[in-house]
């Protein structure tokens, strides 16, 4: 992986990836747009960010319209994430990303944020994945992506829903040798970086491939 410690993003960073990213939502607060696409440290800056658009059947993330569009003013790639409640009406949970989030051509495809299993059946969770993914894939057009940490990949992602693209959150590992390299594309691997024009700490990511790669996963 060749990490190194990059000061201007206070963390390591696998160098053998050569596109860097973050995920923001609300929590980020305000954002300089500007600042965060400027800073570039020993050949290593951000590329791309994904923005959470939702949460649920009818919540919308206060700042999600203005992080989208300062996000494409500054060129940045763009994804938008919708963060899945396994109590809520799938359908209705899709009706409300699709509510609020305008693709464009290359836009990354939507993302299901799946995190919480809040006491539900194996079951239940698994088919009101699926139902929320096929939904959304019919709208867009494209296969979204899944984001999910391990655990939860290996109790309900692999061998149910295989055929979508993984976004893994592993923080434990040196390498994300663990998972199928046929279906991951982005591994956010820490949690508290650091970026001008963020306070706070920020999700990083990378990308697990190459630009052309990343065609497969855009609108």
């Amino acid at each position: 992986m060749n990490w190194r410690f990059v000061k201007a993003f206070s963390i390591r960073l696998p160098m053998r990836y050569s596109i860097h990213g973050i995920d923001v939502s609300r929590h980020n607060d305000r954002i300089d747009w500007s600042r965060v696409q400027r800073t570039e440290s020993e050949g290593v800056r951000v590329q791309f960010v994904f923005i959470k658009a939702t949460e649920g059947a009818t919540m919308a993330d206060k700042n999600f319209g203005k992080n989208w569009k300062e996000s494409q003013r500054v060129a940045l790639h763009r994804g938008a994430y919708h963060f899945y409640h396994p109590t809520r009406d799938p359908l209705k949970q899709a009706r409300n990303f699709i509510r609020h989030v305008t693709l464009r051509p290359g836009d990354f495809a939507p993302v299901v944020d799946f995190e919480v299993v809040n006491g539900q059946s194996d079951k239940t969770i698994v088919e009101g994945l699926r139902l929320w993914l096929e939904t959304i894939e019919a709208h867009y057009q494209i296969r979204p992506i899944i984001y999910t940490n391990g655990n939860l990949y290996r109790r309900y992602i692999r061998g149910n829903l295989d055929n979508y693209p993984l976004w893994i959150a592993d923080y434990s590992t040196s390498h994300p040798g663990r998972y199928d390299a046929d279906k991951l594309y982005f591994w956010q691997h820490n949690q508290r970086g650091r970026i001008q024009g963020i306070r706070g700490q920020v999700d990083f990511n990378v990308f697990v491939g190459d630009e052309s790669r990343m065609r497969e996963v855009c609108l």
